[in-house]
């Protein structure tokens, strides 16, 4: 187990969001040329493929035998009673960001800087608030979308946004919050909003009508899945000359003494594999405490990567342990969620 820790924590210091800690300016790699490289070396192939079967071996090993089982399931049935708070889980994973970016001067992303302080601050606002909550989640991916298209692909780096703004559509402002307070307000006999009649909430009606609020948890289970497939796959293994510096400033080499391609590739391997478990929602919870572990390393291995940009991925994170996979899932049809 702590030789598995300290894997997981030496790959963690070189999964960083590169253009967060580097300035791009790596001298330009073939991805392909440099695969081959790596992979044409007996010692890196064999660390990969030792790897690939340590993991083939726990996961069928657990498909087979459940060990733990009891402990599983109670850790299970504590992660979902904390679903009444998966609400605020969301409001505060997106709002503070929100907040802070507002007030730091970039949208979504330290790569998209802007003057639109205001903006991201009122909408940080209305979710710590919990007013108006749904409709924030509509305008925040409203407003994402516009940033992606002004400034593609960088606000890809940050696309936990999308599924924290479509879960909080979804899941609506839970208590406490404003909302709660208005609705209360509205619905109990001769309060003045009571008298006044003012109407409900059309979208949490139809949230309620279609039982859409099921598919928070796969809405950021996906967008963290993208991320992280975009993060492995494009900054690191497609753009290795840039990661590659990553390596070199903060002498990884020496942390542990492999190439340091086998650095790069070894950390852009990790999250494809972490993103395309979250996309398929196979053994999502797990997943979701190495995506959790891998950003907290990171935080402290690499000391100038912005530690503001990456507490929606902590919270959001979080939130998948409460969810699960949810439905359309590797996890429903093959174990009934229960992992």
């Amino acid at each position: 187990m702590g030789l598995c820790l300290a894997a997981v924590w030496l790959v963690g210091l070189a999964t960083a969001h590169v253009d967060y800690v580097t300035d791009g300016t790596g001298e330009l790699s073939n991805p392909v040329t440099f695969l081959v490289g790596v992979l044409s070396t007996p010692g890196n192939l064999a660390l990969f493929g030792a790897g690939g079967l340590a993991a083939a071996v726990g996961v069928g090993s657990y498909a087979r035998f459940r060990p733990f089982a009891h402990d599983l399931r109670v850790a299970r049935r504590t992660m979902q009673s904390y679903r009444p708070y998966l609400p605020w889980m969301f409001r505060l994973s997106v709002g503070l960001p929100l907040v802070g970016a507002g007030f730091t001067g970039y949208l979504f992303t330290p790569e998209v800087q802007t003057s639109l302080r205001l903006l991201q601050i009122g909408l940080g606002f209305l979710l710590l608030f919990g007013l108006a909550t749904r409709w924030v989640g509509v305008v925040g991916l409203v407003v994402y979308g516009w940033v992606l298209v002004v400034a593609w692909p960088v606000p890809l780096l940050a696309l936990e946004y999308v599924g924290g703004f479509l879960a909080i559509a979804l899941v609506g402002s839970g208590q406490p919050s404003a909302d709660g307070l208005f609705r209360r307000l509205r619905v109990t006999d001769g309060t003045l909003l009571n008298r006044l009649g003012v109407g409900g909430d059309p979208l949490a009606d139809l949230v309620g009508r279609t039982g859409a609020a099921r598919f928070a948890g796969p809405a950021v289970r996906l967008a963290l899945g993208v991320q992280f497939v975009y993060l492995g796959l494009v900054e690191k293994l497609m753009q290795p000359q840039d990661a590659l510096l990553v390596v070199e400033k903060y002498d990884l080499t020496a942390v542990v003494p492999v190439a340091p391609e086998m650095w790069v590739a070894g950390a852009g391997v990790t999250e494809l594999a972490v993103g395309l478990l979250l996309i398929t929602g196979t053994l999502t919870r797990a997943s979701a405490s190495i995506a959790f572990l891998l950003f907290t390393t990171t935080l402290f291995g690499l000391p100038d990567d912005p530690v503001l940009a990456h507490v929606s991925l902590f919270g959001l994170t979080s939130a998948l342990l409460v969810t699960g996979a949810g439905p359309l899932s590797v996890d429903r049809l093959l174990f009934g969620d229960e992992v």
